[in-house]
């Protein structure tokens, strides 16, 4: 399980038929300490890759953005890759089962009128000759 917050917009990308695969990276922090001797341990961020398929990966690319924070249930697995110059590389990535959105959804404004917009609105008012 983890919890934390996107660090960069997710990668989404298609495959057989409508089938999907995203990659999102998620920063986690652990919050720094102070230890009874009084040395301060500062806080920690940590950022992981997670993989998500299908149905997630769909709505990953439809809600998921830069700065939201998500909750993962996964598993965790060692990928290790050769690159152009034969150096072996390794890395670990979670794989998602489950996701959350943690992140509140975006309230839709009233949109602004501008005072111009104000101002012909009155004056459309007082033509009618109407009091009300």
């Amino acid at each position: 399980m983890l919890i934390g917050n996107v660090g960069k917009e997710p990668e989404v990308r298609y495959y057989d038929h409508d089938q999907a695969y995203a990659t999102v990276r998620l920063a986690t922090k652990e919050r720094g300490y102070t230890l009874q001797n009084g040395t301060q341990v500062p806080d920690r961020t940590d950022w992981h890759t997670i993989r998500l398929w299908n149905n997630l990966a769909k709505i990953v690319e439809r809600y998921v953005h830069t700065g939201d924070k998500l909750y993962i249930e996964g598993r965790i697995r060692y990928v290790s890759y050769d690159d152009k110059k034969g150096q072996r590389h390794y890395t670990t990535e979670i794989y998602a089962e489950n996701l959350e959105l943690l992140s509140p959804k975006p309230t839709v404004q009233p949109q602004q009128s501008t005072p111009s917009q104000q101002e012909s609105q009155k004056s459309e008012e007082e033509d009618d000759g109407m009091p009300f």
